[in-house]
């Protein structure tokens, strides 16, 4: 790692943590924010971590959207952050599928969560320093994305999802709701 890799991040799946995962979520109609998102990410931004949302979207892959109408949700979901005085730094996406995708997005990949492809996107053109940053999911890739990147901290969600032991196993909070987080972290301010 060199040495300008001093920033820290808070790396955030998107459905599930981010927003209420109602499956392939594509318009910003059925977008729907967690419970104190805004007011965790902004303990988080306000303390020096750049926020970036690193989300596997095989939606788009399988055909059910376009990769124009992710970004355009996307852009729509940064400015209800900016909104609220929280700017995202970046979004990260992997449209592809091992099984269940049309031709060009059907392969193996390094992006998919559980490989950490996207994370160390994320790192290595945001200089951040992994030791110092935190990832936030809801399943086990999530877990296993931030341990292969070498992401020190890993925090697991319920937010409606079910979960077995192994993904608890590997995260070292367990947490009900985003809304947890800041009193994990309460040497953030």
């Amino acid at each position: 790692m060199n040495q300008e890799n001093t920033n820290k991040a808070l790396f955030l799946d998107r459905d599930g943590v981010v927003n209420v995962d109602h499956g392939y979520v594509f318009k910003s109609e059925e977008f729907e924010f967690i419970d104190g998102v805004f007011s965790t990410c902004k303990a988080f931004y306000d303390a020096g971590y750049k926020i970036i949302i690193v989300t596997n979207q095989s939606g788009i892959g399988r055909g059910y959207y376009s990769e124009s109408e992710f970004l355009t949700l996307s852009e729509w979901m940064k400015a209800q952050f900016s909104a609220h005085q929280i700017e995202i730094t970046d979004v990260y996406f992997c449209p592809h599928h091992p099984k269940n995708a049309l031709p060009d997005y059907l392969k193996e990949c390094d992006c998919r969560k559980p490989a950490p492809g996207m994370l160390l996107q994320g790192i290595e053109d945001h200089h951040i320093n992994p030791a110092l940053s935190v990832m936030v999911g809801d399943k086990l890739g999530d877990m296993h994305a931030a341990i292969s990147a070498n992401v020190r901290t890993k925090v697991l969600v319920r937010s409606g999802q079910k979960f077995d032991d192994k993904a608890v196993n590997f995260a070292d909070y367990v947490c009900d709701s985003i809304n947890d987080l800041p009193a994990l972290f309460a040497d953030l301010t």
